[in-house]
């Protein structure tokens, strides 16, 4: 059974498990269908990724274009991390926005960030096993980026700027207003 947290963009949700602890640790049922397909939206996630980084490090601000779009399910296995999902879907009414999650290792938390966002994260803790579920396998020729820094979306990553480590790919992306490659609000992205 999961807790479905709304956000305000509508689509953009954080789910919250229930975590059945004692003496000896915890129990969590992290993924299941059946509960996700009722409280979300039916979905068929094909991909499972994981990553680590360590404190400082910020991934992002990345999407997949046009029909090779994703959705994806992330969660902190261990570790604590700021996620970020941008609405990038031109005419929409919260085009430009973002939503932030803070997920953990001790919060079970869950970020479902549906096609049409951009998503990123920055690692607050030491270290951080990062883990996500994609209903679309990643395709290098459908990449797509933003700034992770573009001052028209004000992400507060919560780290130092100073702190802050990117790839090499990470530093070079163009801003919202010029990006290309984003979706149309009234597109279903998940028709085609």
């Amino acid at each position: 059974m999961i807790k479905v947290i709304e956000t305000e963009i509508p689509g953009v949700f954080i789910l919250e498990p229930q975590v059945f602890g004692d003496e000896r640790g915890y129990f969590m049922e992290s993924w299941s269908q059946r509960d996700f397909d009722a409280a979300v939206r039916p979905i068929l996630f094909v991909q499972d990724n994981e990553s680590k980084s360590r404190y400082g490090v910020l991934r992002g601000l990345h999407f997949q274009k046009g029909r090779y779009s994703q959705s994806k399910l992330v969660r902190v296995v261990c570790g604590r991390v700021l996620d970020i999902a941008v609405d990038i879907r031109v005419g929409s009414p919260t085009f430009g926005r973002h939503v932030a999650c803070e997920l953990s290792g001790e919060n079970h938390r869950q970020f479902f960030i549906p096609r049409g966002f951009a998503h990123g994260f920055s690692v607050l803790s030491g270290e951080a096993l990062f883990q996500y579920k994609c209903d679309n396998p990643y395709v290098p020729s459908a990449e797509g980026a933003i700034a992770w820094d573009d001052p028209a979306l004000g992400i507060d990553w919560g780290l130092p700027e100073a702190d802050i480590i990117l790839s090499e790919k990470d530093r070079h992306h163009l801003p919202l207003s010029r990006a290309e490659g984003l979706f149309d609000y009234h597109t279903d992205y998940y028709a085609l």
